[in-house]
């Protein structure tokens, strides 16, 4: 399955760089799960407008231990490259 998530500036560097390799995010109407695609999308200084940089990765690991409700945990590696939309 492929999502499309929006990310903070500061995150999205992060994730780029190679030191950010996990998100935690609602799963209420995802049911993310391993060897899942995410884009995520860079959100600019205004955080309703993207940027149009994005990084795509693959979950490799997901659990909802000591999580609040319908939240999870899913570490990833990247794909490919940044790139823009």
């Amino acid at each position: 399955m492929n999502h499309e998530l929006k990310i903070l500036s500061v995150y999205f560097r992060q994730v780029v760089d190679g030191n950010k390799t996990f998100e935690i995010r609602d799963n209420t109407d995802r049911d993310f799960k391993k060897g899942d695609t995410v884009e995520l999308q860079e959100l600019g200084l205004n955080p309703k407008t993207v940027t149009g940089k994005r990084q795509a990765v693959k979950i490799t690991y997901v659990t909802n231990y000591n999580q609040p409700a319908n939240q999870v945990v899913f570490s990833f590696k990247l794909i490919n490259s940044v790139s823009d939309l």
